[in-house]
């Protein structure tokens, strides 16, 4: 077990949007977070227009995969940032629960992508600052 809070954020295919949010909570906070990241139906690649996105943040995603929903994970976390998976999130009593409502990167452009990066990014730092 650590000292440090752990926030695990899911969405449907964890190829866009709780990748993005994972990458700036790793990043801002500075490996003083434990973080996960997982979707509850997780496609086969992260969306490369979210790739490119972070890129120009400096944030290199390139080593990350989409990762299956636990119910470990759910667990061993504190905090859990649903984004639009509806349902399939199990819900345990003592975490901290938030959903976030973000427009989905899927099949968009790079310049549609880049709003909903600085919105995950402002909604990061509030969580960080709560933490």
């Amino acid at each position: 077990m650590t000292d440090r809070p752990s926030v695990l954020f899911v969405c449907v295919h964890n190829a866009g949007r709780s990748q993005m949010a994972a990458a700036y909570t790793r990043h801002l906070s500075e490996g003083a977070v434990e973080v996960r990241s997982a979707g509850s139906a997780p496609a086969d690649s992260i969306n490369p227009a979210v790739h490119a996105a972070m890129l120009e943040e400096g944030i290199d995603l390139s080593a990350e995969r989409p990762k299956v929903l636990t119910t470990d994970a759910v667990q061993a976390s504190d905090v859990v940032i649903t984004m639009g998976c509806g349902d399939a999130c199990p819900i345990f009593p003592g975490k901290r629960y938030e959903d976030w409502q973000l427009d989905d990167p899927a099949g968009q452009g790079i310049a549609a992508v880049r709003p909903i990066r600085e919105d995950i990014k402002q909604r990061v730092r509030r969580l960080l600052e709560s933490l």
